[in-house]
């Protein structure tokens, strides 16, 4: 009896332990299921996954469109018979198109999954295999369009930099330009080349991933802190400038020693009057200011489809005077990607909401069938409507009176902010502009740099109106 009584009990613990497995393993099964089923384009993207060999046997990779229509990436085969990705407009497109040999950037890469497949019927893919074809991979109609491309490809002629066009109710990226560039034809050829030549930047995007000091553009930020910690009232700011603000030893001079005189917060962001806001930034919360900088987006990795450096300003509780000085005008050791400036005009420019940057808005089969489609989607609140709508006003005057007045008298109203940030002694600058227009009911957003070239008015500001000529005209 006693025996029989440890039998049972044993095989209770033998039937609890197997319950316990299967329910482990039933587990497992659906985790993989699921993660397979939200990851799978991740899992063929991956290079190590030789799947993607066996997708291109049966398929050739789709085409890449412009929002307009245009053919910026196809398929078709050499005197050899042998597959070629071609790019027709070259260098235009280089950076945010990307490429697919030798590793994979830009659309190329984001949309790799819907390009090398193809959703045709059933019907049409039998035809092909019975006749020997491979079946045409989707197609991918991208966001950007032909003639602002075009014209921000032109406007930078022969400078170095890079430019970006989006709409700013919808997130939509219109133009990424990327200087230096190159042929994406050419890859294969010129691909050691550009490896082993450590001083070659052209395979860079600019405008993703390219850092720079952003000058006087970073007095937006600085402009919006103190609208935080005055609650919107910024009319009874007043500064005498005499040119220059001295501190501990430490001497900013507003640029070419220009001498303002009295200003309010309006003329100075007009004016970029740098004396005045290094006086402005001295009064803040350091602790604060570091909170809304971290609101927007500084430290962080952009939510993107796409790679991005992470912007960074040394601004925190315990920044030291000197730091802080410099910060305050977007030198020193205060870093931003052109996307990321973009971002920032486009949530002023939508009352304070960002829209997410996106650069895909559908994927069709080959006959035609929508496979998935894009949608705007907001990014998250930025700042209030009042604070986006002060901020509109100072960026307004910018363009009527202010470091951007080449911009006005165009048939379209601006606003925006320039920048000459400086990053060496020699007092060399890159040359900023972010705005949008028009000024009233803004459409889009666009952000200028252009290395080394000087002030932001002389230089970015006529390139960024020539491209807002081709999106208005």
């Amino acid at each position: 009896m006693r025996s029989q009584n440890k039998l049972t009990g044993n095989n209770s613990k033998i039937m609890g332990v197997t319950l316990v497995m299967v329910a482990t393993f039933a587990a497992m099964m659906i985790y993989l299921g699921h993660f397979v089923a939200t990851n799978e384009q991740k899992m063929i993207n991956n290079s190590y996954n030789h799947r993607q060999e066996i997708i291109l046997a049966k398929n050739y990779r789709g085409n890449i469109y412009s929002s307009d229509g245009y053919v910026l990436a196809q398929t078709g085969l050499n005197s050899k018979g042998e597959e070629v990705r071609n790019y027709p407009y070259e260098n235009v497109f280089s950076h945010v198109v990307g490429f697919s040999t030798h590793g994979r950037t830009g659309i190329e890469d984001f949309a790799n999954y819907y390009l090398i497949n193809s959703d045709i019927s059933l019907i049409e893919k039998v035809e092909n295999t019975t006749a020997g074809r491979k079946n045409p991979g989707n197609n991918v109609y991208s966001t950007l369009n032909y003639d602002i491309q075009q014209a921000a490809y032109q406007a930078m002629g022969i400078y170095e930099g890079a430019v970006i066009v989006t709409e700013v109710s919808t997130g939509k990226i219109l133009a990424m330009v990327s200087k230096p560039d190159f042929n994406p034809n050419t890859v294969v050829e010129m691909w050691d080349k550009w490896v082993e030549d450590e001083e070659s930047s052209v395979l860079l995007n600019r405008v993703t991933t390219g850092l720079y000091p952003p000058g006087s553009t970073f007095k937006i930020f600085s402009t919006l802190e103190y609208l935080k910690e005055n609650n919107g009232n910024y009319q009874n700011y007043s500064y005498v400038c005499n040119g220059s603000y001295r501190k501990n030893g430490e001497v900013i001079h507003c640029y070419h020693n220009s001498v303002h005189n009295r200003v309010n917060l309006t003329k100075s962001f007009a004016k970029s009057c740098n004396s005045s806001f290094v006086n402005l930034a001295m009064g803040l919360d350091r602790d604060e200011f570091s909170k809304t900088l971290d609101k927007l987006l500084f430290g962080k990795s952009l939510d993107l489809d796409f790679l991005t450096a992470v912007s960074k300003t040394p601004i925190s509780a315990n920044v030291s005077d000197e730091e802080m000085i410099q910060a305050s005008i977007g030198q020193g050791t205060v870093q931003i990607t052109p996307i990321h400036l973009n971002m920032i005009t486009s949530a002023i420019a939508n009352n304070g909401v960002l829209m997410k940057p996106y650069l895909v808005d559908r994927i069709e089969s080959a006959t035609g069938s929508v496979v998935h489609t894009y949608k705007a989607k907001e990014y998250g609140r930025l700042m209030t409507e009042d604070e986006s709508s002060a901020l509109r006003v100072m960026m307004k005057e910018v363009v009527e009176n202010g470091t951007a007045n080449r911009m006005k008298g165009y048939g379209y109203t601006v606003a925006g902010k320039t920048g000459s940030a400086e990053y060496n002694s020699n007092g060399d600058s890159h040359a900023w502009f972010t705005g949008f227009a028009p000024a009233e009911e803004p459409e889009i957003a666009i952000t200028v740099i252009i290395e080394s070239a000087g002030s932001g008015g002389d230089y970015a500001v006529p390139i960024a109106r020539r491209v807002l000529d081709a999106y208005f005209k």
